[in-house]
């Protein structure tokens, strides 16, 4: 082993020893970063017993990905590790390309680990990579959560994802895997200045002779990390005083919610939307002030996929029915990302929101103590047109309506991202 792979095989330890896992995924594209990632795993596993899986997503948008995810299967073959190419298929042609890919890349990625019991999968993500977006993200103007940059651990559908290189620069990964006479491949992509990313590659060339480096670049967003963990400890703290949970639904004390300090009003409204749209980015920030402003107001607001009703004394946040209208999964499957629902299952029989037809169904409803405007949203069994339960409208029939994380993951959530 070349002293380069040793060194990066001691920074993939150092990252994955703490986790005591058994299994790891390694996302491998067959670039430089994700290549020097394997074989540091390779490396690891050999002295510590990690079992090693790697998964290559062929996006079809070059003509060449399908040969690349192949020489990939190949290097895994050659290094005995198991390999699985996932496809993506359903791209939509009309919308941001590259958002839809990293979005697709993370779902089918999320749902190989599941599939075979893989708690944790490794990017490989470099410091080159961490101050690119940290600049980026400056341009547009970010705050700390921004120039926080990417997370070295974060937990992300049930996956722990971790970037063992977040310290390395790029061309070190590339001189080991020189050293040790292994091969990559180039995206040309990664030359295309129609996208920001590579623009941005190419000014930091520029930016290094005026000092503005990677190195700087990643130490401030390693200090604005530590500065968002301090804000999301008081978040919690702010949460733990003024919020509850009812049935799914968030409702926060208006009063003492609009005494909050600014930014503590504004990470605790955001995290409240995503937890309940179960949403994996917060809304934009001009639809949060506008919110913001609509609860100093005393007006209520749709916004990512949720109703905020306001009230004198209560702000409370609740899934809007428009945005689960036509969701449907089978009762065994969490629906909507949250709810859980156990019961004497026939076949044909599906999870949808409830909905005025269903709620219509439910003559007790009121004795529940619910709002109308949360059940509405609520999960609910039918089989075709015919409502057949609705646990949480009172209208049970033996069936049951759980949050699938429990009752503390708001709160918890706030501290881990």
């Amino acid at each position: 082993m070349s002293v380069g792979i040793e060194n990066l095989t001691q920074a993939f330890g150092a990252a994955v020893a703490p986790l005591r896992l058994s299994h790891i995924g390694i996302a491998v594209s067959g670039g430089g970063d994700s290549v020097a990632l394997l074989h540091a795993a390779v490396g690891w596993a050999a002295r510590s017993g990690l079992r090693v899986s790697a998964v290559t997503v062929d996006h079809g948008l070059r003509d060449a990905s399908a040969t690349e995810a192949a020489g990939v299967a190949g290097l895994c073959a050659a290094l005995g590790v198991d390999h699985t190419i996932l496809r993506w298929t359903d791209r939509d042609p009309t919308g941001n390309l590259q958002d839809q890919a990293r979005r697709a890349r993370y779902a089918l990625m999320t749902d190989w680990a599941k599939d075979r019991g893989i708690p944790c999968i490794a990017l490989g993500h470099t410091a080159t990579d961490q101050a690119e977006t940290v600049l980026m993200r400056l341009g547009r103007g970010a705050g700390v959560d921004g120039l926080s940059g990417m997370a070295p651990r974060v937990r992300r559908g049930g996956v722990d994802w971790i970037r063992p290189f977040l310290s390395i620069e790029r061309q070190p990964l590339r001189d080991a895997l020189a050293q040790c006479g292994a091969t990559w491949v180039d995206d040309p992509s990664n030359e295309d200045t129609r996208f920001d990313r590579i623009k941005v590659r190419q000014a930091l060339v520029v930016l290094d002779a005026l000092g503005i480096t990677v190195q700087g670049l990643t130490q401030t967003a390693a200090r604005m990390g530590t500065a968002r963990q301090a804000l999301d400890h008081q978040t919690h703290q702010a949460a733990t005083g003024i919020a509850r949970l009812e049935d799914g639904d968030v409702v926060l004390h208006r009063v003492p919610f609009l005494a909050l300090p600014a930014e503590i009003n504004r990470r605790l409204l955001s995290h409240a939307l995503c937890w309940v749209a179960t949403a994996d980015y917060g809304p934009r920030e001009a639809g949060l002030t506008n919110l913001r402003r609509a609860i100093a107001e005393g007006r209520s607001f749709a916004l990512h996929g949720c109703l905020c009703v306001v009230s004198a004394t209560d702000v409370r946040i609740t899934r809007e029915w428009n945005a689960v209208r036509d969701m449907a999964s089978a009762p065994d499957q969490v629906w909507d990302g949250r709810w859980t629902l156990s019961g004497p299952q026939r076949p044909g029989e599906t999870v949808r929101a409830l909905g005025e037809a269903g709620l219509a169904q439910c003559p007790d409803w009121r004795q529940t103590g619910r709002k109308r405007i949360s059940l509405l949203a609520s999960p609910s069994i039918w089989n075709g047109a015919d409502l057949i339960a609705a646990p949480l409208a009172g209208n049970a029939e033996k069936w049951t309506a759980e949050l699938a994380l429990g009752p503390t993951h708001f709160f918890l959530s706030i501290l881990s991202h």
